[in-house]
């Protein structure tokens, strides 16, 4: 516990750049809000830039150019970053520094990710699992100017809406329908994480630490975080954040008001994207207050007084992220009348093995876990005389306390999705160990013959240099390699995929003609209609509103999954069209206009012949899966009336109440 407790001990500088106890703030705030957002423009425009001119590669999958070609390009601008870092980088103008390591660090994340799917219109992960509600969420925000659920008509969003409302506003300039603009917005943010954690990281360090840093960050993710575009950021800032967080708290003078905005700044923009991280956040900074509190009452300090100061401290950055996540949460809020009837949801019951077991990537045979180990040393050596190592080792803590408690979660038949965490964990640990490795190299410089200096700076660069390039490599022919598989197999809408594949077979290759069905049956907006399913990808291409989401996990726990289940059940027991319009025209939920089922088969057995089928699906956890799928049957007799019209398209039946 020692090695997160406030020192006195901190007198100025170390061999990385130790802040000065007075102050561990490097840029003023007009500086940093001018970074921040010409360095966001600039990464955008040169990520979109880059990602319309890979698009012109015309390689035909399946194929490992993409990979040599991304790896290359890749590798380039890394060399050039670590020759920027070795020679003259103090002899130019600040902003040109500036805008050439925005530059490089926009490219070196839009080639590595890029180039690997310059043939597919989809982001990584194609349209299978996770993605088809990422896409589901894109395409209803890019057919509506406001917060809207994915998937329930009438119904206050519950996933934070932050992040796909503002790519809805991205397809809507491109002019493109939202699952197509998912995969370059998806990229933009990327490049844009990274040179906002540059910014966030100059704060706290110098400018080659910072860019350092902020390159550890960005690799960590790509090995495993930005398949998840939306939450990348939240996790790849929250460590410069931390730092800046604790050194508000532990500061004994006047309170840096400023300091204290910028990290309810970053909370509340956590909660307006990704719940989770809003919520370790508050639990992270929350718990660095407690332990601030507690060693000064030990030093001999009243109790009351410092709790009021912490608490003065707490206030405005509790205040301003609760501001920033009414502009998401208040629907919601209100619908619950401010969680007091708040539903019980699924969300997270999720167990995987990740989940299960505590993560331990500074014990993995590879490069990585060798930064990772790295950092791990560095942190519990430097964690008593330096702010951003105490601040970073308090951030790894808290991350197998949250493991903790989702284990113990379990025994209310629930989790805290303690998975999620490891990126953030493999961020900060990837970042403290090209601190700790940097002051190794500082070290050995000042304890060995001048004469070796130069031989040891020679080594570090080869040697970091590599490290860079062999991690970016892992990304992509490892990582990403099977959610790069799928983007390219996959099928679009029109039914094709990226490869050509227009195999009848796949469920995939009907999506247009069903579309095109139900435009024509119903003479209706894609918005307009309500439809069941049993192909609930339908919903990820086409703004449709649906009766039933297609797992409990990701249903809105204002709309009743369970009983909308059980009603979908009683429909199918009407037995002719004047039972079945009665119970839709009595349902307590807004019935569908549209039915997708599967045309009958004989692999619905004998006792099911003839019948049409949907699909549902159940909450089984804590089994794995945790999504129990079964079906349900109706009898055609129940659509044999003149208010329905029906088609059948390929395995689907669509039938459409006039």
């Amino acid at each position: 516990m020692a090695g997160i407790l406030p020192s006195p001990m901190l007198t100025g500088p170390g061999p990385v750049d130790e802040p000065r106890q007075d102050s561990a703030v490097r840029l003023p705030l007009r500086s940093t809000v001018v970074e921040l957002l010409l360095g966001s423009a600039v990464a955008v425009v040169i990520s979109m830039v880059l990602q319309f001119a890979v698009v012109r590669l015309g390689i035909s999958e399946p194929s490992f150019a993409p990979e040599a070609l991304a790896v290359l390009g890749a590798a380039l601008v890394l060399t050039a970053l670590f020759l920027l870092l070795a020679f003259g980088h103090r002899r130019s103008p600040h902003w040109l520094r500036l805008g050439g390591t925005w530059a490089a660090l926009s490219a070196f994340t839009t080639l590595a990710l890029a180039i690997p799917l310059q043939s597919t219109r989809f982001y990584y992960g194609g349209a299978s699992m996770d993605n088809a509600f990422r896409m589901q969420y894109m395409t209803r925000m890019a057919s509506t100017p406001g917060l809207a659920d994915m998937n329930y008509a009438d119904t206050a969003p519950y996933y934070p809406g932050g992040w796909f409302w503002l790519g809805g506003r991205f397809a809507n300039l491109l002019g493109w329908e939202g699952w197509a603009a998912y995969k370059p917005y998806a990229l933009s943010w990327v490049a844009l994480t990274a040179v906002v954690a540059f910014t966030l990281w100059s704060i706290v360090l110098r400018r080659r630490l910072a860019l350092l840093a902020a390159l550890a960050t960005t690799l960590a993710g790509m090995l495993h975080g930005i398949e998840e575009p939306y939450a990348w950021p939240s996790a790849a800032w929250m460590a410069p954040v931390a730092v800046l967080a604790w050194h508000a708290l532990r500061r004994e003078q006047r309170a840096p008001r400023w300091t204290l905005v910028c990290v309810g700044v970053y909370v509340g923009f956590a909660a307006i994207t990704y719940t989770l991280h809003f919520g370790f956040a508050v639990l992270l900074i929350v718990t660095m207050a407690v332990v601030i509190g507690v060693f000064r009452v030990h030093q001999g300090n009243a109790l009351w007084p410092t709790a009021r100061g912490l608490f003065l401290r707490l206030l405005p950055i509790g205040v301003v992220s609760a501001l920033i996540a009414l502009l998401v949460w208040l629907p919601y809020l209100l619908s619950t009348h401010f969680l007091l009837d708040n539903p019980r949801s699924a969300a997270l019951h999720y167990l995987p093995p990740d989940g299960a077991f505590l993560p331990t990537p500074m014990t993995d045979a590879s490069a990585f876990g060798g930064l990772c180990l790295a950092g791990l040393v560095w942190l519990l050596l430097r964690c008593r005389r330096n702010e951003i190592a105490a601040a970073m080792l308090t951030m790894v803590i808290a991350v197998y306390c949250w493991f903790g408690l989702s284990t113990l979660a379990l025994i209310a038949k629930t989790t805290l999705l303690a998975f999620r965490l490891n990126v953030i964990l493999g961020a900060v640990l990837a970042t403290a160990g090209v601190l700790g490795l940097l002051e190794l190299v500082g070290f050995l410089r000042r304890r060995l013959d001048a004469a070796y200096a130069l031989r040891i700076s020679t080594i570090s660069f080869a040697l970091g240099l590599l490290g860079a390039v062999t991690l970016t490599q892992g990304a992509i022919g490892t990582a990403l390699a099977d959610s790069t598989e799928r983007a390219y197999a996959d099928y679009y809408p029109t039914g094709d995929n990226a490869m050509g594949g227009r195999e009848e077979d796949q469920p995939g290759h009907w999506a247009g003609a069903v579309f095109a069905t139900i435009d024509e049956l119903t003479g209706r907006e894609p918005q307009q209609n309500i439809l069941l399913s049993t192909d609930y990808k339908m919903m990820s291409f086409r703004p449709y509103w649906g009766f039933q989401q297609e797992t409990p996990h990701y249903a809105n726990p204002l709309a009743d999954y369970d009983e909308r289940a059980a009603v979908v059940q009683r429909w199918t027991t009407a037995k002719d069209s004047s039972e079945l319009l009665h119970q839709l025209d009595h349902s307590r939920f807004e019935a569908p206009n549209v039915f997708v089922l599967r045309t009958p088969s004989e692999e619905f057995g004998p006792e099911n012949a003839g019948k049409f089928a949907l699909q549902l699906k159940g909450d089984a956890f804590p089994q794995l899966p945790n999504v129990r799928d079964y079906n349900v049957y109706f009898d055609p007799a129940a659509f044999d009336s003149p208010e329905f019209v029906q088609r059948q398209v390929g395995p689907y039946t669509i039938i459409v109440r006039r």
